[in-house]
């Protein structure tokens, strides 16, 4: 085998071109051994191999500098740098992250996992070496699906203005996470049939240099135009056509299906663990499809990610024109929620916590000031959601809900979640989002009767005193878990609390609590720092009631075990409990 002799980049540079093919090969086989075992992006890393090996046989690393755009196809690059037992030996599997990484390699320059990022950020460093006086190359690879994100289209329009090397690999294989969508599309798709010859071009346009390069997925050709741009003294675009998923026919054939797999049995395709069971995303998709026959003006949005909102290939042509995918535009997907409920229609947004960050401006500007009725579903927002410290989805709760006009709620049940979404759906009078609960989906079976149009009314669950525990969202099993602890161990019956609603006090309630108890608790699926707990604190700051705020240590944390950091922030039922009756 040659990858297991290849310990650095200049290990590529050994090889011939029919070894390298082999060595082609001999990564794929390595990628589908560990991702059938381990899971991890598929797709975009399978077609990325030829490339990837092209690139290291002709430029520098580290002194020439790769970025990778949201970094879903470094895992190649990985093996070629010196990381290749992190995919060859299953012991070794979690020895590297999913995304470019400096802390594992010199090789890597950024911590990069959300998307089109990779221009401007090779922008920077191209300046600071011009800067500096040295020399080197420094090249951008971005799929075709991130062209769509506006920092992609900046970073293109910005590149021209270095004057200087910047080299531009875009990737295309006619495909995001699902399906590309926006007008930049139909040109890459005439560039792709003129062989790059079209006199419309949207690179030139922006005054970058232009090379194209057909067969994405030969070594030869690869090995050939990157040798041509090498050392190029003006930005340019190398445009290299390749196949999502090659060398796996399933994953050719179901493109969207195998952008990102967990485990799975290679001689089937299958999935080795069943997730059909109902979860918020197929109830998202149940519930607005039934909504949409009633009502022409209903329409779901997403930026790139159908499948948040249970949109299946098959549940978008359900919808039809009441589904739309921007693209990978966050901003776009909340801009135009805003202008659609602006103008009578009555939008609803599905998007990840982590990736909603990205809009922060024009949840601000757009939506909130105009005080649109849009709605905003916001899911894997908890400790239970993604762990890859560039996804985390714990971070919504102080940038969101300390937006002037913006009603942020958190259900606990199915039913609730439900309950908000027809509400939202059916109001006129504010933008409202949604916090969807983490880990397994809770459903009761209860009909949900409460008015939300009464905003920051609480709901008392249980009657108690001395002891008022307010579980918020996700966290309200948690307190309820508490609170029967602390009656088991001392006969104290605390009262619990449903707040519902993240953006605002009931300061009636939370007057009335005064009277009969010594201590408030508050329990949140995030950051304490700016979140829920911290605005009941402020409440009682001048009263003898002591509060509690329990959530998660501001941090930046990477592939954690849940259970780990639960107990690290005190958050399991027994601490929780005792943490309470120190107070008492």
């Amino acid at each position: 085998m040659y990858i297991e002799n290849i310990n650095a980049p200049a290990d590529v540079k050994k090889l011939n071109e029919e070894q390298l093919a082999v060595l082609a090969t001999e990564i794929r086989e390595a990628l589908l051994t560990k991702l059938s075992r381990h899971g991890g992006h598929f797709g975009p890393n399978f077609g990325m191999v030829e490339a990837t090996i092209a690139l290291h046989y002709v430029f520098e690393s580290p002194k020439d500098k790769l970025v990778f755009d949201v970094s879903h196809q470094t895992y190649p690059h990985k093996m070629l740098t010196g990381r290749k037992d992190a995919f060859l030996y299953e012991e070794r599997y979690d020895d590297v992250s999913g995304y470019s990484n400096p802390k594992e390699s010199e090789h890597d320059h950024f911590t990069v996992g959300h998307t089109s990022t990779s221009i401007s950020l090779a922008c920077g460093l191209a300046k600071a070496r011009d800067l500096k006086g040295e020399d080197g190359n420094v090249i951008a690879i971005i799929g075709d699906g991130s062209l769509s994100g506006g920092e992609a289209l900046e970073g293109l329009d910005f590149a021209a203005e270095l004057h200087g090397n910047l080299i531009i690999v875009v990737n295309d294989n006619d495909m995001s996470i699902a399906e590309n969508h926006g007008g930049l599309y139909g040109n890459l798709k005439l560039l792709r049939e003129t062989d790059g010859k079209a006199a419309c071009n949207l690179f030139r346009a922006m005054g970058l240099e232009y090379l194209f390069v057909g067969a994405g997925n030969n070594i030869h050709d690869l090995i050939a135009g990157f040798q041509q741009v090498k050392d190029s003294k003006a930005p340019v675009v190398v445009h290299i056509c390749t196949q999502k998923g090659k060398g796996y026919a399933p994953a050719q054939a179901h493109k969207e299906r195998w952008h990102f797999s967990g485990p799975f049995d290679i001689a089937t395709g299958k999935p080795l663990y069943d997730f059909g069971e109902e979860d918020y995303s197929s109830v998202t998709a149940e519930y607005l499809l039934q909504q949409m026959k009633k009502d022409q003006k209903i329409v779901a949005i997403t930026s790139a990610t159908p499948t948040v909102l249970g949109f299946t290939e098959d549940k978008r042509k359900q919808a039809g024109k009441q589904f739309v995918d921007v693209g990978i535009a966050e901003e776009t997907a909340v801009a135009l929620a805003s202008g659609i409920a602006a103008g009578g229609g009555k939008p609803v947004y599905g998007v990840y916590s982590t990736f909603i960050q990205r809009a922060f401006d024009q949840l601000s500007q757009d939506l909130c000031i105009n005080g649109n009725p849009a709605t905003i579903v916001t899911f894997g927002a908890s400790v239970y959601g993604m762990n890859d410290i560039t996804h985390l989805g714990i971070y919504d709760i102080p940038m969101m809900a300390n937006i002037p006009n913006l009603v942020y709620m958190a259900p606990t049940t199915k039913e609730e979640y439900l309950a908000m979404l027809a509400w939202s759906i059916g109001q006129t009078d504010h933008p409202v989002a949604i916090r969807v609960p983490g880990g397994q989906m809770v459903s009761e079976g209860k009909t949900v009767t409460k008015d939300f149009g009464q905003l920051n009314t609480y709901e008392v669950t249980q009657t108690g005193g001395r002891i008022a525990i307010i579980g918020l969202g996700t966290f309200y099993a948690l307190g309820q878990g508490a609170a029967e602890c602390i009656e088991q161990k001392t006969g104290i019956r605390s009262t619990v609390i449903n707040p519902y609603y993240i953006t605002g006090l009931d300061e009636n309630l939370l007057q009335e609590l005064k009277k009969e108890h010594d201590i408030v608790v508050t329990l949140e699926d995030g950051i304490l720092d700016g979140g829920f707990g911290e605005k009941i604190a402020r409440f009682y700051g001048a009263s003898a009631v002591k509060v509690l705020n329990f959530g998660l240590k501001k941090e930046f944390l990477d592939r954690y075990d849940t259970d780990e950091i639960l107990k690290k922030n005190h958050l399991t039922v027994e601490q929780v409990a005792e943490d309470i009756l120190k107070l008492l």
